[in-house]
């Protein structure tokens, strides 16, 4: 009997080994991805968070800009060979990044031109890839007039961004103490705001508030509206012609960021590379 369960457990063992993980069966060669959420350095305010006016910093204050030029620095240890922004088709990002080339743009405080034209310039990289994308939701509005609809317009209700039940205020206070002024510069600021973690609550926030309302209104909201919109992002990104060889350089708002993280270490198609391992870049 003894002998029986001994080659019983030898065989189960060997039939454990010999089973493959999961990534066993993706090994092709991915592109290397790096998403850089970023907080919107000239601070429009469009963003469900607002930031008051004590709370922002100056990207172009000679202390500030020092700590920009540290993270532009650290994020060119990734060795970009392609960039996507968040930013629209008809903003016309090629001939404005020619146009910097030329000398243009540099005291805009936008973090296109902050970070993205700066690193595309200093690499010589001559094309930008515009990502961003409306949502489903956008093009119902337009094309069967949401406005008019009573369908929509009982989904909609209320769904703005505006909630005071306990988690939403707990987000209201994480979100401030994540501003740039309470950290010792820049770069740790990023470092803190693109960590797994961060991220991780972070895309909590949109499961919270306005996503409870009624039975399924907030949950249809968030689907046709904020998630399909990063959906089409990652599809524009996945347009992006690229090799196995190509590290590609994500720069968008922190809260396109944490979706996008989620959809890039699911995909089989690309290796996410974690913003704090440049750290160890170049050692």
């Amino acid at each position: 009997m003894k002998t029986f369960i001994y080659i019983f457990l030898i065989s189960l063992s060997a039939y454990a080994s010999a089973q493959k993980k999961p990534a066993d069966y993706f090994q092709n060669p991915k592109a290397k991805v790096l998403i850089l959420g970023s907080f919107h350095f000239d601070y429009p305010n469009l963003d469900a968070h607002k930031t008051e006016k004590s709370d922002q910093v100056d990207v172009l204050a000679p202390k500030t800009a020092k700590e920009v030029t540290e993270l532009v620095n650290y994020i060119k240890k990734f060795k970009p060979t392609k960039i996507a922004i968040e930013a629209w088709p008809k903003w016309n990002a090629n001939q404005k990044l020619k146009e910097y080339n030329e000398g243009k743009y540099r005291d805009k405080r936008d973090e296109r031109y902050q970070l993205a034209m700066r690193i595309a310039n200093e690499l010589k990289i001559n094309e930008l890839f515009s990502i961003d994308a409306e949502s489903v939701l956008d093009d119902l509005e337009k094309r069967f007039g949401k406005q008019d609809s009573a369908y929509f317009k009982a989904l909609s209700e209320e769904y703005d961004f505006q909630s005071n039940d306990a988690v939403s205020n707990q987000y209201n206070a994480f979100f401030k103490s994540s501003e740039p002024k309470n950290f010792k510069s820049i770069l740790e600021n990023f470092l803190y705001m693109n960590s797994k973690e961060y991220h991780q609550y972070e895309y909590g926030a949109y499961l919270s508030g306005d996503f409870k309302l009624r039975d399924h209104d907030g949950a249809d909201m968030l689907a046709l509206y904020w998630y399909d919109r990063n959906l089409r992002m990652f599809r524009n990104i996945q347009n992006i012609p690229h090799t196995a060889e190509d590290r590609i350089l994500v720069i968008a708002g922190n809260g396109h960021a944490s979706v996008l993280r989620q959809l890039f270490t699911s995909s089989p198609e690309y290796d996410y590379i974690e913003f704090s391992s440049l750290k160890d870049a170049n050692k």
